[in-house]
C-alpha cells in the first residue's frame, strides 16, 4: 500500500526524514520531547506491520507541536545541514497542506487495515471470521473512495487553519489508487478465503451444518473428498463423512457453535473418526503467515553468535520450549525433575 504511487512514497519518505532528524542526536531528541506531550516519533520498518500506522499516528496527533520542534531545532542547532533540513521540513513538508491531507488519508486507511491485520494474526482466528473481516474492510474502502476524500479534505483544512497554513490544494487529486491497488489486494485475499469457504464452508459452524439438506451436504462432502484426493488416495471419505455428519447434527448440543467447539466435542465422543479428520484439516489451515514468522523470530533470538556450536537437536528443543512457552508455564517442573533424576540415577549394589 505504501508503495502504491509516487505521492505515497514521497509522504512516507518525509515521515522517515522527520524521525531520523531527531533520532540521530540525543540533544535533538530532547528538543522534540520538550515540545510534544503525546506519542513520540516512530521509525518505519519493512518487517513490522504496524510501523507505518504508528509513524503516521505520532505525527497526525500533534503536527503543530512537531512543527514547533523543527523550528526550534533550526534556530538552536549549529550544524548547517541540520538547520537547513529542519527549516525545509517545517516550511515545505509538515507545513504544506498537501502533506496534511496525505497524512489524514493515510491514517484513515492504515488504521482500518491495522485493526483487521491484528485480528487475522491471532492464534485462534477462524477462516469464516477472517472472511467477514476482509469483506468488511473491502466495503470500508469502497465507501471511503466515494466519501472519504471529501471528509479528509474537511479535516485537513481544519488542521491547516489551526497551524496557520493556507488550506489550498493546487490540483484536485483523487484516491483512485485506493481502489486500484488496495482494493485489488483485498479482493484477491478475499477470493483466496472464498475458495476455502466453497470447500470447507459447511464445517465452519454448527448453524451452517444444520442449515443444509441432505443433497447439499452430500455435494459438499464429495467436493471435500475430491479436494483432498491425490491419485487414488484421499484423506477424507465423502460417503463416510456424510453418514457421520448426519448423525452428528442430531447429537450436537445447541451450545456448541464454532468448528473448534465441534472438534473438541468429537474428541470427547471418540466415535466420528472421519469427521474428526475433516475438522482437524480445517483448523490447521493457516489464516496468515504470522505464526511462521513468530517462530523464525524466536529462532533468531535463540541462535545467537554465542551459540554458534549448538547442535540441531538442542536448537529444536529450545525453539519448541520458547514457541510453546504458554503451554510450558502450566507444567510442574518438580515432577519432571524428579522423574528425570529417578530414570538417570546410577545405583550401585555393595556387598
Amino acid at each position: 500500500m505504501a508503495n502504491s504511487c509516487g505521492k505515497a512514497k514521497d509522504f512516507f519518505g518525509t515521515v522517515q526524514r522527520i524521525y531520523s532528524l531527531f533520532a540521530n542526536s540525543t540533544k535533538r531528541w530532547l528538543i522534540l520531547k520538550e515540545n510534544i506531550k503525546g506519542l513520540t516519533l516512530k521509525s518505519l520498518s519493512t518487517t513490522r506491520w504496524e510501523s507505518r500506522v504508528a509513524s503516521v499516528k505520532a505525527i497526525q496527533s500533534q503536527p503543530l507541536q512537531i512543527k514547533k520542534a523543527l523550528l526550534q531545532l533550526a534556530e538552536s542547532d549549529n550544524d548547517l545541514v541540520t538547520r537547513s533540513a529542519a527549516k525545509s521540513l517545517a516550511a515545505y513538508d509538515i507545513g504544506n497542506f498537501e502533506f496534511l491531507l496525505g497524512m489524514t488519508i493515510w491514517y484513515d486507511i492504515l488504521a482500518a487495515v491495522n485493526e483487521v491485520s491484528k485480528d487475522l494474526q491471532s492464534k485462534d482466528m477462524l477462516i469464516d471470521v477472517a472472511i467477514e473481516q476482509v469483506q468488511g474492510l473491502i466495503a470500508y474502502f469502497e465507501k471511503y473512495r466515494e466519501t472519504g476524500f471529501t471528509e479528509a479534505m474537511i479535516n485537513a483544512k481544519k488542521l491547516a487553519i489551526e497551524m496557520e497554513i493556507d488550506p489550498v490544494f493546487p490540483e484536485q487529486k483523487s484516491v483512485k489508487f485506493v481502489e486500484k491497488d488496495i482494493l485489488m489486494r483485498m479482493k484477491r485475499r478475499f477470493e483466496e478465503y472464498q475458495a476455502y469457504d466453497d470447500i470447507f464452508g459447511f464445517l465452519f459452524t454448527s448453524e451452517r451444518l444444520n442449515s443444509m439438506d441432505n443433497n447439499k451436504l452430500k455435494d459438499s462432502c464429495d467436493r471435500l473428498q475430491n479436494f483432498l484426493k491425490k491419485d487414488e488416495l484421499f484423506d477424507v471419505d465423502g460417503d463416510a463423512l456424510l453418514v457421520e455428519l448426519k448423525l452428528l447434527r442430531e447429537r450436537l448440543p445447541k451450545e456448541i457453535k464454532t468448528s473448534i467447539d465441534i472438534l473438541n466435542y468429537l474428541k470427547r465422543m471418540r466415535c466420528f473418526p472421519t469427521a474428526s479428520v475433516a475438522y482437524r484439516i480445517l483448523l490447521t489451515i493457516p489464516i496468515t503467515v504470522a505464526s511462521a514468522e513468530r517462530s523464525f523470530s524466536k529462532l533468531k533470538l535463540l541462535k545467537s553468535y554465542l551459540r554458534s556450536t549448538m547442535l540441531q537437536e538442542r536448537l529444536n528443543g529450545l525453539a519448541l520450549i520458547s514457541i510453546e512457552s504458554d503451554f510450558l508455564d502450566k507444567i510442574d517442573y518438580e515432577v519432571l525433575i524428579d522423574d528425570f533424576a529417578a530414570k538417570n540415577a546410577r545405583r550401585a549394589i555393595f556387598k
